[in-house]
């Protein structure tokens, strides 16, 4: 008997290789630009970093989905504010996506 799973755990599909760089020309774009750009930067070279010392891709495509996330995202946190809702209460994305083991 194994004691391994029956059934493998879906994986999501990696990003396509020019995700990034389509990502970061979404955000010049964006009215965020200013502020999201260098932010997106900042945690591109810190997951390329991450990625020399690990091998593996994954720190890459984990900013790439989390930022695809903020940008999908977007339009309906300005409607949200715009609505004049109370958002005292709000919940980082760090919790709502979840971080990488």
């Amino acid at each position: 008997m194994s004691a391994q799973p029956d059934h493998a755990p879906v994986l999501p599909d990696p990003p396509a290789p020019t995700a990034a760089a389509q990502l970061l020309a979404q955000l010049r774009e964006s009215n965020r630009a200013s502020t999201w750009v260098p932010a997106f930067e900042q945690d591109w070279a810190r997951a390329l970093e991450d990625s020399r010392h690990s091998y593996s891709l994954s720190p890459l495509h984990d900013v790439v989905r989390t930022w695809q996330a903020r940008l999908a995202a977007a339009p309906a946190v300005d409607a949200f504010l715009a609505g004049g809702c109370d958002d005292s209460d709000g919940v980082d994305l760090a919790d709502v996506l979840g971080t990488r083991p």
